[in-house]
């Protein structure tokens, strides 16, 4: 019985270690080592080993799942072959040195639930067939250089929870489009050079618990809507140009935890919350 279970055992690591993924998706792999300058990653790839050796790599099904490569020493840029890992759900690729364009290619990985590009060096702007990702859940691209403005196929992103554009050089307004968000939790755009007022349509964001606008050129007065938003806990709103006296904003929010206004917005007896600005005012 004992040589058995070590049959089987010998079997099924066998198994794992032959892990039979297409020729595609392992040439995309391959092509993201050499474009990335693999020989000089923190963790390298044996390309004459087996895929499922690989650093970063998740098997299951003979099907490239997921690729976490944070923190690897990724130096170079993404290569537009990236679209043929299809069947990623999760995609990792934060704290490198990865440059360039953002490839359109890789929003043709419509299985993708999380993607991580943050604290690279990203330039340009971000293509807008991001809203073809409609299982996306986590977009993390903060601490880049992307610019331009954030594109309103944004709002095709029905399942998103977590949107994280901050700390680029994003131009522009908030599209009025993410209201249909209708999953977001966190929206953080702080540190960017957006401006004009905040959608009136932002308090249909009814799981929206972190709202971080801080250190842009916003101005006018809060949509009255924002106070709808119940599952709010933290409200980043210093450094931008907002008008009205805050002093009392918490006691009409009762779940903000995390509050942080300019300076000057924290003396007063009532907080100004427009009711009369148009949608042709707040988008």
């Amino acid at each position: 019985m004992k040589t058995f279970y070590t049959l089987v055992f010998c079997l099924l690591t066998t198994a794992f270690l032959h892990a039979n993924v297409s020729h595609i998706q392992k040439d995309a792999l391959v092509d993201l080592y050499n474009s990335t300058d693999g020989n000089n990653w923190k963790n390298t790839w044996d390309l004459t080993s087996p895929v499922s050796t690989w650093y970063g790599v998740t098997i299951i099904n003979n099907q490239i799942t997921e690729l976490n490569l944070a923190f690897n020493n990724l130096n170079g840029s993404l290569p537009s072959s990236i679209e043929g890992l299809d069947t990623l759900t999760l995609l990792d690729l934060s704290f490198n040195s990865i440059e360039g364009k953002l490839p359109v290619e890789i929003f043709q990985l419509s299985q993708l639930k999380t993607l991580k590009l943050y604290s690279n060096m990203f330039e340009g702007e971000f293509p807008s067939e991001v809203g073809q990702m409609q299982n996306l859940r986590v977009l993390e691209i903060y601490n880049n250089n992307f610019s331009g403005e954030i594109p309103t196929t944004i709002g095709k992103l029905s399942n998103i929870e977590n949107l994280g554009f901050s700390s680029n050089a994003f131009t522009g307004m908030l599209p009025k489009e993410i209201s249909n968000l209708s999953n977001l939790k966190i929206l953080s755009v702080f540190d960017n050079n957006l401006f004009g007022t905040i959608p009136s349509n932002i308090g249909q964001l009814s799981k929206l618990e972190q709202l971080v606008l801080s250190n842009n050129s916003f101005y006018g007065q809060l949509p009255s809507s924002l106070v709808r938003l119940e599952k709010l806990n933290t409200l980043l709103l210093g450094e931008n140009n907002f008008t009205g006296n805050f002093a009392n904003l918490q006691l009409q929010m009762p779940n903000i935890i995390t509050l942080d206004i300019d300076a000057e917005n924290k003396k007063g007896v009532l907080v100004t919350l427009d009711e009369e600005v148009n949608d042709n005012q707040n988008i």
